[in-house]
């Protein structure tokens, strides 16, 4: 039976990239797809094309301003009702959300309506809007079987999916990771997430600075920087003597990640279910202001099952960087050793696992189970 279902992202590739990927699976096989979003959801190029799109009311607020709290209250309501509209109009047989403010209207003009509304954590701590909406919802995909912030009381609506990622990554995933060979080049690959990472664009230039001049003349750098950073990172490569290339946005990101060596990244969801999926070792430095620690949480269990190294922001520096890179440089069995347990942790089929979830909600709503309470 062809369904219809809402995705309910918006704001960050964070959001937008596993709701595509699970918008992919659900098409096909033989069900449509609705996108509501924010305006920012718009911006990916690549995601959701040939996918009716709509951009709902949303806002969010904090602080004690009683105003921007009313007025985002409002944004809200607007974009609740016309996600009912839109609902209606599509017939639709479940919503999906995946957190962040841009998914709060969506999400609940589906409860109110009664329909199955299913939630997906990409993090290893439950967001806001999911923390809010947990126990209204039929059920919850969780990246990270064990997550923090769920309710113990609804643990049983919960299900362990992973977290969905691009084709691309998938196929990377087939080619076996190599190590470097002895006297060979060393791809080291660094990206900072969305907007880049400025305190990489630092601190790894730094750190490969004062590393042997053997190493310094075997690598070669990947770097993503900010637009303001480029040319200090690549003047401080080149006065190294190391080969780097550093751009503001890897459109090719996929191919540049099954390459490398190693890879050295902020802690973000997209990126840990990446380099888990294709199964790259990395050391990670999380970003410290994430929302509850977040990129902490989701890099924990990463460096314990041996795929990396955690270093944290306010322990990093160019020389505790420098002594974690020569753990790996120096030891293609090291790297090797972390680039399996990295694919080990990996849940390749988690688009599917997600599918099936709201394909299950669905069939138990039609077979007799209660909808939520609106």
């Amino acid at each position: 039976m062809s369904l219809s279902i809402l995705i309910a992202a918006g704001g960050t590739g964070g959001h937008m990239v596993p709701a595509h990927a699970l918008s992919e699976e659900l098409q096909q096989r033989g069900h449509r797809v609705t996108l509501l979003t924010d305006k920012r959801g718009l911006r990916f190029p690549g995601l959701f094309e040939g996918v009716t799109r709509h951009v709902l009311e949303s806002a969010t607020a904090s602080g004690l301003n009683p105003l921007a709290w009313a007025r985002a209250a409002l944004a809200i309501r607007k974009g609740r009702a016309q996600g009912k509209a839109i609902a209606h109009d599509v017939g639709a047989n479940a919503v999906v959300g995946f957190g962040g403010y841009p998914s709060l209207p969506g999400l609940l003009a589906g409860i109110a309506l009664g329909l199955p509304a299913i939630i997906h954590e990409q993090n290893a701590v439950l967001g806001r809007v999911n923390r809010q909406l947990q126990k209204r919802v039929s059920a919850i995909g969780l990246t990270y079987a064990e997550t923090a912030r769920l309710d113990a009381g609804i643990a049983s609506r919960a299900r362990h999916t992973g977290n969905p990622v691009r084709q691309d990554i998938l196929a990377a995933r087939d080619t076996p990771y190599a190590p470097p060979a002895a006297d060979g080049p060393l791809r080291l690959l660094v990206v900072g997430g969305s907007q880049g990472a400025r305190i990489l664009s630092r601190l790894v230039p730094e750190a490969v600075a004062g590393l042997s001049e053997g190493l310094r003349a075997r690598l070669l750098v990947e770097q993503q920087c900010r637009a303001e950073d480029l040319s200090g990172a690549a003047d401080a490569y080149k006065a190294a003597g190391v080969e780097a290339e550093c751009l503001p946005y890897m459109a090719d990101l996929p191919a540049r990640m099954a390459r490398a060596h190693l890879v050295i990244s902020r802690a973000g969801a997209s990126t840990m279910a990446e380099l888990m999926a294709m199964g790259r070792p990395a050391i990670l430095l999380p970003f410290a202001a994430a929302t509850d620690d977040h990129q902490t949480a989701n890099a924990r269990g990463f460096a314990a099952a041996g795929a990396g190294m955690l270093l944290p922001e306010a322990e990093a520096t160019a020389a505790t960087l420098r002594g974690n890179l020569m753990g790996f440089l120096e030891s293609p069995e090291t790297l090797a050793a972390a680039a399996a347990s990295a694919r080990a942790l990996g849940v390749p089929d988690a688009a599917a696992r997600l599918a099936d979830l709201v394909e299950h909600e669905v069939r138990a709503l039609a077979t007799g189970g209660a909808p939520r309470e609106a």
